[in-house]
């Protein structure tokens, strides 16, 4: 059976640990919302790139775990392309390590979060939030992982 996620990855940093492209995949794959056939990159970047990505685009001149980049929409195949996830590989870990958590757990759950934020999802307003944590829970429990929030 074809994947219905198309997706490639980028490795500018690889320390502290970062996941396999396979559990990029399957982890990325899970956060999908529809069966159309999508396309998605990620870039695991260290603490100067996200700085200065976090500052150009939003604003914040800090390293964040997460920034996503909406993509053009569908291509003439019909696939979805979701856009970029900015992944940063030290911030994940540091994160991980401040929740108590595993880093294959925090890795899972900050891909689920910006895949679900390129389909539109959001967490500005408390409504917002509510929804999409409560979607990341579920995705991330079937996933074996426990609630990222608790």
């Amino acid at each position: 059976m074809a994947s219905r996620l198309a997706l490639d990855v980028s490795y500018a940093a690889r320390n502290p640990w970062v996941p396999s492209s396979r559990l990029l995949a399957r982890w990325a794959a899970a956060g999908l919302t529809s069966r159309r056939p999508a396309g998605l990159s990620i870039l695991i970047v260290g603490n100067a790139r996200s700085r200065s990505l976090n500052a150009r685009y939003r604003g914040k001149d800090r390293p964040t775990n997460v920034l996503s980049f909406a993509g053009a929409g569908a291509a003439p195949d019909g696939r979805l392309f979701l856009g970029e996830l900015v992944i940063c590989a030290p911030v994940v870990a540091r994160e991980a390590g401040e929740q108590h958590k595993s880093l294959a757990e925090h890795w899972a759950h900050m891909t689920v979060h910006g895949v679900l934020h390129l389909q539109g999802f959001d967490h500005e307003r408390a409504a917002e939030a509510r929804e999409m944590e409560a979607r990341e829970i579920q995705i991330l429990d079937r996933l074996g992982f426990s609630d990222p929030y608790r």
